[in-house]
């Protein structure tokens, strides 16, 4: 009987372990491409002048190594207005730096970078921003009725088609928090827009708490961009859902004159921005 019954949990033992084999799965990878980081963000009460614009190539998915610095190229802005031309320098780090640059509310400007003698062109104009007015923290604003949350406020323009983003971002926290906004229906209004972290039942610090610092960005951005920036949005926070729709490859607007196939990801934009810093305070 003990023979039988270790026979047969060897027999079992084989037959469980022969069933396993070793799955190979193929990623499909591509040739890198140009990533170019070029956001020229003037903030309200600065003058502008020091700007940079980070080159980098794209990683395969499963790479540990997330960012691959590109240095060699030749990176230059223009004003089309006043035809002023601003190079930058290159840091030999992926940075490409200037401290002269000269920011014009609602002027066009173009990036022309160079590299693998082939070029990328990108151009867009320098929106405004009106300033934040004041910051509120309630209670009784976001999705739940005991949750901190924060308000922003600020005057739209009247007669002037703008378009918003707002940037949120908890001191200590990774990634910010994007958020977009078109004053379609709400134009020459005080508009208000509410940062509310989700409740987590088994940490009570995820919320908002009183003596928590927050760091709150409004800018100014072109209806372009503003179309790019809400499928980006769209696409990151319908990660995992199964009911949305198929994610597509979001092209901006820099465009390779001499091969168009060989695309460079990322976007050229400019803005003017005003920025607070929120302390939570105990809610009386």
């Amino acid at each position: 009987m003990k023979f039988y019954i270790k026979s047969l949990l060897f027999l079992v033992l084989i037959s469980i372990t022969s069933c396993e084999d070793v799955i190979e799965v193929t990623v499909p990878s591509a040739e890198p491409r140009l990533v170019i980081e070029a956001s020229l963000d003037w903030q309200k009460g600065t003058p502008g002048n020091n700007q940079t614009i980070t080159l980098s190539t794209s990683t395969p998915y499963f790479d540990t190594n997330k960012f691959v610095p590109l240095s060699g190229a030749s990176v230059k802005v223009t004003n089309v207005n006043s035809g002023v031309e601003y190079v930058f320098a290159d840091q030999n780090n992926g940075s490409y730096n200037i401290s002269n640059f000269e920011p014009i509310i609602n002027d066009s400007y173009t990036l022309e970078i160079v590299y693998n003698n082939e070029t990328y062109y990108a151009t867009e104009t320098l929106r405004s921003v009106s300033p934040i007015k004041k910051v509120e923290q309630t209670l009784e604003g976001g999705f739940y009725d005991d949750i901190l949350d924060v308000y922003i406020f600020w005057d739209d323009p009247v007669d002037e088609e703008n378009y918003y983003m707002i940037r949120f971002i908890e001191e200590g926290d990774l990634l910010p928090v994007l958020e977009d906004f078109p004053d379609e229906f709400v134009n020459g209004n005080e508009l208000d827009e509410f940062f509310e972290k989700e409740r987590d039942d088994d940490d009570p610090e995820a919320e908002f708490n009183p003596g928590d610092v927050v760091d709150i960005s409004l800018y100014g951005v072109s209806e372009e961009y503003f179309n790019y920036v809400r499928l980006l949005i769209e696409q990151y926070y319908s990660g995992g859902d199964p009911f949305t729709t198929i994610p597509v490859k979001l092209k901006g607007n820099c465009i390779n004159l001499d091969n168009p196939d060989n695309y460079a990801h990322g976007y050229f934009r400019l803005s003017e921005f005003d920025t607070v810093n929120y302390t939570f305070v105990e809610q009386e």
